[in-house]
């Protein structure tokens, strides 16, 4: 039936098709490609990769990598603990409170809308710098805490924005009902306008996510415990050593040709595959949520 369909269609309209699946495929595998490249390194010998490059197979397997990577197994899964943990709990909470916070600016009869919208955006534009902030953090109590990683990245002006363009377009008539079945503003953001909103908190649940899991720079600055380290700054810390070493090791006469390889490339293919593991294997989940938020987003602007 939709054979015939498309037999009625004009010749010009069955090229273009054609041309877009092609482009739709070609855009697809540009991106899978550099990820299969990059699971294939990781699995390839040191010697090879620095001799003959990448590829898109492994021409001398190798697990070297991960065994170097994974030589301290309970190091891996605290770290996976702590970015987990951060991950979860700083996502959820910046989603309450830039939803609340949307969905207060949006309202038409809080009367000082414009101007918090106004004082929020204010605070882009500026900032104090490195040292007071780093002073502040530190007089709070900020050292060795795992609320250093998540309090930064509980609010954004950005996910606001994007959130209260969303609302707007929801009616208003849905509150102004409900508040006359007696529910009040609290009831109605927690029943109605957090279901209605679930496309696009599931968009800012992704950036945020995103951005926490990747979290390594206020570890740097604040965290000196090495059970508190995130994922990415053990496998960055492990990292610089690893290229430390072999540093160390090309100045001095002794030869790793027989035994010991210290893989630094591989190895920085294997800690890419090991920190976006867990987040490709999320995103199928959230896709259409994501996608949704976007378009109806864009849309409603």
């Amino acid at each position: 039936m939709k054979s015939n369909k498309l037999d009625k269609k004009p010749i010009e309209y069955r090229v273009f098709i054609a041309f877009a699946y092609i482009f739709v495929v070609i855009i697809a595998l540009l991106g899978v490609i550099p990820f299969i490249m990059l699971l294939s390194g990781s699995f390839t010998s040191e010697s090879y990769i620095v001799n003959h490059g990448y590829s898109l197979m492994p021409k001398e397997f190798s697990v070297n990598a991960y065994k170097t990577i994974f030589e301290n197994p309970q190091r891996i899964v605290n770290s996976y603990a702590v970015t987990i943990f951060i991950t979860v709990v700083g996502t959820v909470i910046s989603l309450f409170l830039t939803a609340m916070t949307a969905y207060v600016l949006q309202r038409k009869d809080f009367p000082w809308r414009n101007k918090i919208s106004y004082f929020i955006y204010f605070t882009t534009l500026f900032s104090g710098g490195l040292t007071p902030w780093y002073m502040l953090m530190m007089k709070f109590g900020m050292k060795n805490n795992l609320a250093a990683l998540i309090i930064p990245h509980l609010f954004s002006v950005f996910n606001i924005l994007i959130v209260r363009n969303y609302l707007n377009g929801i009616p208003h008539e849905i509150s102004e009902s409900a508040k006359v079945d007696g529910a009040n503003d609290f009831l109605i953001f927690i029943k109605l306008i957090i279901p209605l909103s679930k496309p696009v908190l599931a968009t800012i649940a992704l950036f945020t996510g995103l951005l926490i899991w990747n979290e390594w720079y206020n570890c740097m600055l604040f965290i000196s415990d090495q059970k508190l380290y995130t994922l990415q700054y053990y496998l960055y810390n492990m990292l610089n050593n690893a290229a430390a070493m072999k540093e160390l090791v090309s100045g001095t006469s002794v030869d790793l040709s027989s035994g010991a390889e210290l893989p630094a490339e591989s190895a920085k293919l294997a800690m890419a595959i090991i920190a976006t593991g867990p987040i490709l294997l999320l995103y199928p989940f959230i896709q259409k949520y994501f996608v949704k938020g976007i378009v109806i987003g864009a849309v409603k602007g």
